[in-house]
């Protein structure tokens, strides 16, 4: 099922005034009908109610911080799936992990220009496109073909054989790019019961990604995981 703009919902949860104005403005501006709340509590209740297909959750609020509240969300029958991506200070590592473990799907680094977090707020939402489409044995990425049936890709014209384990990791993070996956569920799909010896086993198999199909799809997100980008 194909979502028009328009049938989107977006919930804005933040405690300043100016960013729920200002964001709220462009993404209503963009075709998005866009719901806000101030705080954590009215954040929940919101998102309880109107049922969006993504939040974005401020992380520092009063009465209840963005991480309390995308855990009881999480919990909610109906909103298990709903895109959450947090906006955070600069630098804020410990909230961007904590951020992961309550459950969030990404994260935007405040202060942000306008036209930029619209874009990160399309390319969060091309992941509910993504995950309505069946898994398909030959699919495309940007330049990248990967045909799961072969295990091999082709990245510009040049087709590329993986080694199984290369080609299962690039073909995990490029089920969705842009989503942040995190090491304990890389290991889990790539490696799933296997005895992984030693705990770089995924940097080494990244930086030999990096090295056969480019260093700038690949970006390591500091204490959670790997995530891939166009």
């Amino acid at each position: 099922m194909k979502h028009e703009k328009k049938d989107i919902k977006i919930l804005l949860v933040d405690d300043e005034p100016d960013i729920l104005e200002i964001v709220g403005y462009n993404l209503s501006a963009e075709g998005y009908e866009v719901f806000t709340a101030k705080n954590g509590i009215e954040g929940v209740a919101k998102a309880k109610k109107k049922k969006p297909h993504l939040i974005i959750l401020d992380v520092m609020m009063p009465e209840m911080d963005g991480i309390e509240a995308c855990e009881i969300i999480r919990r909610t029958e109906g909103l298990e799936d709903t895109l959450i991506t947090f906006l955070t200070a600069r630098g804020e590592d410990y909230s961007q992990m904590a951020g992961f473990d309550a459950g969030a799907d990404d994260y935007i680094t405040k202060p942000i220009k306008p036209k930029v977090l619209v874009s990160k707020v399309k390319a969060l939402l091309r992941r509910l496109k993504n995950e309505e489409q069946e898994v398909e044995d030959i699919f495309k990425v940007g330049e990248i073909t990967i045909n799961r049936e072969e295990y091999k890709i082709v990245n510009q014209g040049e087709e590329i054989i993986l080694p199984r384990k290369e080609f299962e990791l690039l073909a995990l993070l490029t089920s969705k790019p842009n989503k942040v996956f995190k090491r304990e569920v890389i290991l889990d799909k790539v490696w799933g019961n296997e005895v992984v010896v030693g705990g770089r086993t995924i940097d080494v198999h990244i930086r030999k990604l990096r090295e056969k199909i480019g260093d700038d799809h690949f970006k390591t997100v500091k204490g959670v995981g790997y995530k891939f980008v166009l």
